[in-house]
Parts: structure tokens; sequence; C-alpha cells
């Protein structure tokens, strides 16, 4: 008889041994590598801490029965101080999202690739491999041969004689520092892109007008024409392991891209249930299969025509047709107000910006930037802070994105209209200079403002003498001694005559202190070069990925009048 007990033991300890966090690489001399890899172990750790097995099983296999990734392949990722390939982190990270229950799942893979690109950037500036000291560079010609890569390329697992899926050989050789070697080393982004190409050409291989539109684009390129040649005569194999799309030279994301995902993941359910190719779109719609193929291919928005051909063709039900021409509308709109920033100069004074006001503005109406106005020209925009959900505005934004500059604007608009302003600066602020100014009533220079001297400053506005204060700096201010009058500020501002404009860094802005949460009901501010997600909180609405993370360009950024549009505008300085 078995010793059940033991075995049951047994069964519990390897159960326990599953659910163990996993060793971290000694990663102090590379701060990005580090982060990147805390992040993944966090976000192990959200999923349950799953197993390296389970993972894998999770991502399953591909259409030749392989392993797309390996369980040694996903410790790797977790426990070698190297920076492991995207295509391999994007399917981890997305898997672990899934069974950690994420909301945005997409959102968390692009929240790592923007890891994984500052790791290159900084740290991996010159991404290149050496190969194998017993191989040669694969020729352009041998398009069926997947195995002859670069070693920092992804590789399909491989099977031995009984079928069983073998591991993937280390991917940690060291690199030589002579340089007549490193000249003759592998190029990362190349290699990956061969891989690229040969994976196209095999998924469009059944539809030879597709496949004869995507090569003669390969074939512009000099280096890649006997690739394009060789994948016309022979279907090439799987070229990479994961076996999903790969995001390593996608297009900048568009303020578009949430509507155009969505209408391109609409169009194909319906292509693919009716096993549509593209030259059966063409012969349906009328629509040229280039066109198609052009749209479906480079993310853009097929034209309007297009979509009512495809929808009577394909005799959609009525609330489908209406879904993918709300998607278009949506997605148009979008890329119209992106035009409308490209127009916007990279620099503008304050004279220049009031000159365009509208003489009509409100008192209480501050000038926050130039946008675009629909028309081809340039209109200031700006909060008119005596009306709204709450009486205030917010600037957040990273150091050196110009939030003080921003406040200065603001501050000598309402100036100029005559509104009173109490200054408030607890750290050295261009928003000093004005102290002097005629209107303005008090300022507070120290890194505390007293209870007393705030209300008595407050107490002579009025809604026909309207107090603003204008704060630089707001987290060093969260828990003043005035911080109860700011909270009444708050909410009954707009009554009293007065209201808050505040300017701080987006990630030392606190909400937990109340009278910092009231302000951001007025749900309405300017981000400046937003580099976080979250950023988009203080001015009351969501920032895709089309906002965050570009380079912090000062007098650049986005505002929110509370109406649920973001407008691209270039701040006065």
């Amino acid at each position: 008889m078995p010793d059940l007990q033991g075995l049951t033991q047994i069964q519990k300890g390897a159960a326990t041994m599953v659910a163990q966090p996993w060793k971290r690489p000694e990663l102090g001399d590379q701060p990005d590598l580090k982060k990147l890899n805390d992040e993944l172990h966090d976000l192990r750790l959200d999923a349950g801490l799953p197993s390296a097995r389970t993972i894998r099983d999770r991502i399953g296999k591909d259409a030749q029965d392989y392993w797309i990734v390996n369980h040694q392949a996903v410790l790797d990722a977790f426990q070698k101080p190297d920076l492991p390939p995207w295509g391999r982190l994007e399917i981890v990270v997305r898997v672990l999202a899934e069974v950690g229950g994420h909301s945005d799942v997409d959102g968390e893979v692009n929240r790592f690739k923007d890891l994984w690109k500052q790791v290159v950037r900084e740290t991996v500036a010159q991404a290149s491999v050496q190969p194998p000291a017993d191989s040669t560079p694969a020729d352009d010609d041998d398009v069926g041969d997947t195995t002859d890569h670069s070693e920092d390329l992804p590789k399909q697992d491989t099977k031995d004689s009984s079928g069983r899926a073998t591991e993937e050989p280390p991917a940690d050789r060291e690199t030589s520092p002579d340089p007549e070697q490193a000249a003759a080393q592998f190029n990362y982004a190349e290699e990956s892109l061969k891989g690229l190409i040969l994976n196209a050409a095999q998924a469009l291989w059944d539809d030879k007008d597709a496949l004869r539109v995507f090569l003669g684009v390969v074939r512009r390129s000099e280096g890649f024409a006997k690739m394009a040649d060789a994948a016309e005569e022979r279907r090439p194999a799987n070229a990479t392991f994961y076996g999903v799309k790969s995001r390593e030279f996608e297009r900048p994301y568009s303020p578009a891209r949430l509507e155009l995902v969505t209408l391109h993941h609409r169009l194909d359910e319906h292509r693919l249930k009716r096993k549509w190719s593209f030259t059966d779109m063409e012969e349906q719609t009328g629509v040229s299969s280039d066109a198609w193929i052009r749209w479906y291919t480079h993310g853009e928005l097929p034209e309007r025509e297009a979509l009512v051909a495809f929808s009577h063709m394909a005799s959609l039900q009525m609330e489908d047709h209406v879904l993918l021409l709300g998607l278009w509308d949506a997605a148009s709109a979008a890329l119209e107000a992106q035009e409308r920033s490209d127009i916007l100069p990279s620099r503008i004074s304050f004279d220049e910006a009031w000159a365009i006001r509208d003489p009509a503005a409100p008192r209480m109406w501050a000038l926050a930037g130039i946008g675009g106005a629909g028309d081809g020209n340039l209109a200031a925009y700006g909060p008119d802070l005596g009306s709204g959900t709450a009486p205030a505005f917010a600037v957040a934004g990273p150091p050196g994105s110009g939030r003080s500059t921003a406040l200065v604007n603001i501050a000598r608009s309402l100036l100029a209209l005559g509104t009173q302003l109490v200054l408030a600066t607890p750290r050295p602020s261009p928003l000093r200079e004005l102290a002097d100014r005629d209107g303005v009533v008090a300022c507070f220079n120290q890194d505390n403002i007293r209870h007393e001297e705030l209300e008595e400053t407050l107490s002579g506005a009025s809604t026909e003498e309207p107090i603003v204060v204008v704060m630089d700096d707001a987290e060093a201010l969260d828990e003043c001694d005035a911080r109860r009058v700011l909270r009444n500020l708050l909410e009954h501002g707009f009554d009293d005559g007065a209201a808050l404009v505040l300017a701080g860094h987006e990630d030392k802005l606190r909400p937990h202190y109340p009278w910092l949460d009231r302000a951001k009901r007025a749900h309405r501010g300017l981000l400046l070069s937003p580099q976080e997600r979250h950023a988009g909180d203080w001015i009351g609405i969501k920032t895709g990925n089309s906002v965050v993370g570009r380079p912090i360009i000062p007098g650049r950024g986005w505002l929110h009048l509370g109406d649920g549009h973001l407008m691209a505008v270039t701040v006065p300085r």
C-alpha cells in the first residue's frame, strides 16, 4: 500500500514550492534594468506567483505544436541579469496581466515596453550581438532555414526524435570588445526585421495578391531583394518563436489608436468569418485590394465609403453597421485634432497669444495655451475660473516641462482682466517676479501658509471683486496650516468670489489630502509633457499612450477644459 499521508505531504510541498517568489538577479549597477526586472516580479506576484510551466502552458503552442515559450525561457526572463527579448517579455507580461485581472492589459504591456525601451536607450545604445563562433550569418536566400539566427533573436523550441520540446539554448554569450570583431556582429534590429518579413510572407502565402504587394514593398530595400525573391518562390518557415504580433517596428501611437484598433478588429472579425482574402474584398466591395492591404497593415483609417461598401456586401446587421461608422467618426475626429496640433508654433510670446484671445472673455478667464481653431488658424484657450464644477485649475508635469511659465501666463492674464491675485511660492519660482504688480494682494514665499493669514487675505473677495490664489509647487503645501481655508475655497469659491490655480509635479501631488482631492473635482487642467498614465487624473480625463511618455518639450502640453476632449497646446513664453 502506498503511503498516502506521505504522498499528500509531498504534493503539498510541491504546491508550496511552486507558489514562491523567484530569486532576483544582481542589477545594482543597472538601475533601468533593475526597475524592469522588479516590475516583472511584482506583476507575477499580482498574478498569484504562477510557476514557469504554468506561464508556459498559458501561453500555449503554435500551429506546429511547438511551445511558443518553454519554461526555462520564462525563468530566464525573471532571473538572468540580461535584457530579455521584447517578443518573449511581451507575451509573458500579457499572460501575467490577464491572470492578475488587470483592467487594461494592453496598457500594462505598453508600460513594460516603455521600460524595455528605456533600458535599450540608456544601457544598450548599440544593440548588437556577436554571432556564434562556429556559424556565419545566414544568407538572405536561405529563407526556409530558421535556425541560423543571432543569439539574441527569439528562437522557436525544437523537438527531439521523440517529439518532446527541447530547451532553448542559453543566450548569454559574451561579446568581444575587439573593434574588428564588433564590426562583424549582427545588428539586432535588422535580424529581427528579417524574421518579421519571413513571418509576414508565410501568413500571406495563400493570398497571392497580398503577398505580391507585400514583397514588392520589401524589394524597395536593396538588402532584402533576394529574400523577397526567394520568399515568392518557396513558402518560408516561421522565423520567430513567440507566434504573436511583434511591436518592435510599430508606428508612433496615433491619437485615434483605440478607435482604429477596434475598427480594424471588427473588420477582421467579419472578414475571417466569411473567409475573404483581400482579393475577395476587392471583388465584393469594388475597393482595390492594395488599398485594403495598406489600411490593414499600416493601421490607417479606411475611407468611409469603403466601410459602407463592406457593410453592404457583408450584409451586416444594423447595429454592426452603426458601430463601424461610429468608430470611423470617432477616429476621424481624433485624427483631425492631431492635424490641428501639427500647426502649433514651437514658440509664441505672451503678447502674441494675448492678441488673439476672445475679447469677450469673462473677468476670471485665464490664458493657458494656444491651440488650433479648426479652420487652420490659432486661438487662445483657457478656463473660466468663475464657472464649472469646482473653482480650480491644475497644471501638472515633470521638472523642466514649463509649469511655472504656465502659471506666470495665467497670472498675467488674470491681472490684465482686473482680477486680484494671491501668490503662493514655497520654493523659488518665476511667479515671485509678479509680487509687486498692481492687483497682487499677497505673496506667501514660505513652505507654510498660516490659517489666519490666508483667511484674512481672502476675506476681501467677492463675486464683484474676485481673488484667485495662484500656487506653484502645490505638493509642498499639502499639509500647510491653511489647508482648511483652501478646502473651504474649493467648496464655496463660486459663492465667495475666490478660485485656485495650482501647479505641481505629476508624481508628487497627493490626492489623499482633502483640499488637493477637492481640486481634482474641477475636471480641468493642463498637462505638460506628461510621463505617467495617472497624470490625467488631475485634470479629469484618461491619458493614453499617444499622450504620455514623449520627450519633455518645455511649453508643449495637453489642455482639458472639462468637455472630455484633450487639446494639444503651446504655452506662451
